[in-house]
């Protein structure tokens, strides 16, 4: 994945870190970490290998533009890179957090800016990028009329107040109330269940 070559294991500090944060045994970790630092032997994943990977579980979607969302919500040091530490929390989380932690994510997905709140402009960005991503046969400029009208939708029942963004707390309290919503919203993720459990970096 044009990693850098180097060695190195997984320090005692980072492995209690992780069995701290994670619900994640100490064995599964390290099975984590061998399938992590095979794919990237520096230990960091960069942007463009995050989204080869993701391809593999979207294959007749276009993956791009929802993994640079994706990308920004797992890196959460703004490094432009994703450690081991980074990666297996955020594979926690989507895989089996809690849905008010799964919609954390989800938030700082959403927040393109970093600004604290979502707005309408972000809202059709993430929603066209989760259409192209699952690639069905609607025809592209049908596909983006009806992203665009969802996005708007779900923006208009989310915004309580109507002040033309949304809070964290209006953003999480829409999706909770609403299950498919949730199931929508939280797309972000599916790298650690289902498809995702069979990438190579877990073996």
């Amino acid at each position: 994945m044009g990693c850098k070559s180097s060695k190195h294991e997984l320090s005692k500090g980072d492995l209690e870190f992780l069995k701290t944060h994670t619900s994640y045994s100490e064995k599964k970790i390290k099975t984590w970490y061998r399938g992590f630092m095979r794919d990237c032997p520096n230990g960091e994943l960069t942007r463009d290998s995050f989204i080869q990977i993701y391809r593999q579980f979207f294959p007749k979607g276009r993956a791009e533009n929802f993994c640079e969302h994706v990308f920004r919500a797992f890196d959460t040091d703004n490094s432009g890179k994703i450690d081991f530490k980074e990666f297996l929390q955020a594979i926690n989380i989507t895989s089996q957090g809690t849905p008010d932690k799964k919609l954390d994510m989800a938030f700082r997905m959403y927040d393109c800016n970093g600004d604290g709140s979502i707005d309408q402009a972000e809202m059709r960005r993430i929603i066209g990028a989760i259409y192209e991503l699952i690639g069905d046969e609607i025809d592209k400029q049908e596909r983006q009329i009806e992203a665009e009208e969802r996005a708007m939708n779900i923006f208009t029942m989310m915004d309580k107040n109507s002040d033309g963004i949304l809070s964290r707390e209006e953003f999480v309290d829409g999706c909770l109330n609403d299950e498919q919503l949730y199931q929508l919203l939280t797309q972000s993720s599916r790298l650690g269940d289902g498809r995702g459990s069979q990438s190579s970096l877990e073996d």
